[in-house]
């Protein structure tokens, strides 16, 4: 996800694999495994705030969320924002066990329908 997020930008933006890596100060074969998906991503926001600035991507823009959240998520970090919602981490177990396809049980049911009808 965060490899091809930033491949793409990257060839929009007609800078080449190597030209993007002396911006940036990475390695260009570690990069390249970056952005197919072999090795992970960074997480730290000072080296994502410097791929972005490469990329012409606004910080706080919904393009450098995304980047973010597809950062976070290649590394198997949930966003540091929907750890801090308890409602939503509470909702996770059966939100995995939904996109999953497994039937949830009917008491996770009925707390689904009271928090639609909550409006949660």
């Amino acid at each position: 996800m965060f490899g091809e997020f930033i491949k793409k930008r990257r060839i929009e933006k007609e800078i080449s694999l190597r030209k993007f890596c002396q911006l940036t100060g990475y390695d260009a074969s570690n990069w390249s495994k970056v952005e197919r998906g072999l090795l992970k991503p960074p997480q730290a926001d000072g080296k994502l705030k410097k791929i972005a600035s490469v990329l012409k991507i606004e910080v706080n823009s919904r393009e450098w969320e995304e980047m973010k959240d597809t950062a976070r998520i290649d590394a198997g970090v949930i966003p540091q924002d929907i750890l801090e919602d308890k409602r939503v981490v509470n909702s996770l177990p059966m939100f995995f066990r939904t996109i999953r396809s497994e039937k949830p049980s009917s008491k996770d049911l009925d707390k689904l329908i009271a928090a639609i009808k909550r409006g949660d």
